[in-house]
């Protein structure tokens, strides 16, 4: 059997496990995951593109477990009330191929997505970083906020989006969930970023955007660029990233998708594996620009889902399903098909 979670089974899994804790504990299941990065099979996502938005599978596997996740982005979905991101996963054992999780993971991305940055910045940003501009206010943006908040000592978060109603929708959302967070509305994007610490971008349109110019950097900011995130789609400047130190999740997927895809191929990067393991430096200087070119890479979905499969069963959330049939003779799969006649006959 297969224990399923809906939204609103993982809404009181989160809600039980606190949601700053459960960003926290998510984290430092992303950082012990990448720090054992070699043993993982790693491929781009395959991605269906058209000219509204993608339509993407993200898998990976480890030796005991195999992860696949399914998610869209079609920026415009918002003028249609829909979400931009939607998104399901599956985890299952290498050793039967059976599935043991089926979950939600549309609020499980963004959870996942903040835990992911917060793991970055710990990494890359400088010691007590205490301002944060936070450009792009959608459905991701709270928990960028609360991450930083509570696990790297942000206290003023400056913000700034092209929609108004989003910004109202943040400063709303955080008044209630972090009362003691200094949240301070920006007239613009050079407004919002100066005198920050860290500049978390995570702007939604499928365009080749500049949010970010390199007039507006500051020494020592560490960048947090989120939303460029398939080919074509980019937010910061070149001459930004050939100035920077640049960290990547995947490099063959940051290549194609990431803002780096601006810049030649051979372009030099570090990889956050190598950074969270010790091989290679982060940081090099306190003045040092730093960007985490995050695009999303299926290791964090694999780490989400084992992390909810755990938490689930600790608490006893979710129901188990019949998604594989059962086998009671493993020979026998059309012994299956006489369960709907049964049926059929009770429903008469």
């Amino acid at each position: 059997m297969t224990r399923f979670i809906d939204v609103a089974t993982l809404a009181e899994l989160v809600a039980a496990e606190g949601l700053e804790h459960f960003i926290g504990e998510l984290a430092d299941t992303i950082a012990a995951d990448y720090v054992r990065w070699p043993e993982f099979d790693k491929s781009a996502r395959v991605a269906s593109h058209s000219e509204v938005g993608v339509i993407e599978l993200m898998p990976t596997a480890d030796g005991q477990r195999y992860a696949f996740k399914y998610v869209n982005g079609h920026p415009a979905n918002t003028r249609r009330g829909l979400y931009t991101v939607m998104a399901f996963g599956v985890l299952a054992e290498v050793a039967t191929g059976y599935p043991v999780l089926l979950s939600e993971l549309t609020l499980a991305t963004a959870l996942r997505t903040a835990a992911t940055s917060l793991v970055a910045a710990r990494a890359l940003a400088r010691p007590g970083s205490r301002r944060m501009a936070l450009i792009g206010n959608g459905a991701q943006s709270e928990f960028q906020a609360l991450a930083f908040h509570a696990h790297l000592g942000i206290e003023e978060l400056v913000l700034f989006d092209v929609d108004p109603a989003a910004i109202d929708k943040l400063v709303r959302n955080l008044a209630q969930a972090a009362p003691r967070l200094q949240v301070r509305r920006a007239t613009s994007t050079a407004d919002a970023v100066r005198g920050a610490d860290i500049v978390t971008t995570i702007t939604a349109d499928k365009t080749r955007a500049t949010i970010l110019t390199p007039e507006m950097i500051e020494p020592g900011m560490h960048l947090n660029a989120v939303g460029g995130d398939c080919p074509g789609k980019t937010e910061l400047h070149p001459d930004i990233l050939r100035a920077a130190r640049i960290v990547v999740e995947y490099e063959p997927q940051t290549r194609i998708e990431g803002d780096i895809q601006q810049l030649p191929a051979d372009w030099p990067v570090a990889h956050l594996w190598r950074v969270l393991a010790g091989e290679q430096t982060g940081r090099e200087s306190a003045d040092q620009v730093t960007v985490f070119d995050s695009v999303g890479f299926a290791l964090e979905d694999f780490s989400t889902l084992r992390l909810i499969e755990s938490r689930a069963a600790a608490l006893g959330l979710g129901q188990t399903i019949e998604l594989v049939p059962a086998a009671e003779d493993p020979k026998d799969l059309f012994r299956h098909t006489r369960r709907g006649q049964r049926t059929l006959r009770r429903v008469a």
